[in-house]
């Protein structure tokens, strides 16, 4: 991965790199929205601060931690599943929306996987 430039996401592009997903709502709750596919969430954005909660394996919470700590935090892990948490500001949009599809993957039932034909990051 390594360092790059141009960085930052706004908190709309965000909102488009979710919402394009299949069948993922959209719920408020105090100063965050969460995200869900069959009622199961997979990430969560405040807006207040510009950060997102993003599901992902714990591999993947640590090669981005350790590769970008100024993007990516830690943010709790149980079991084998982990959240990261992202700075908009400073992220990079293909890592986040490859990110954020990942943990709709991660979420979502197989036969929706398998209907929506999305690449793999």
């Amino acid at each position: 991965m390594g360092i790059r430039t141009g960085r930052g996401v706004s908190v709309d592009e965000a909102l488009r790199m979710v919402l394009t997903l299949p069948e993922v709502e959209q719920r408020q709750h105090g100063n965050h929205i969460g995200f869900r596919v069959r009622d199961k969430g997979f990430a969560y954005l405040c807006e207040d601060d510009w950060t997102m909660l993003v599901k992902a394996t714990r591999e993947e919470q640590a090669a981005l931690v350790e590769d970008d700590p100024r993007a990516y935090k830690k943010a709790g892990a149980s079991g084998r599943i982990s959240w990261v948490q992202v700075r908009l500001r400073k992220a990079h949009e293909d890592e986040l929306a490859d990110l954020i599809t990942e943990a709709w993957r991660m979420t979502a039932p197989r036969p929706i996987v398998a209907r929506a034909g999305l690449p793999f990051g």
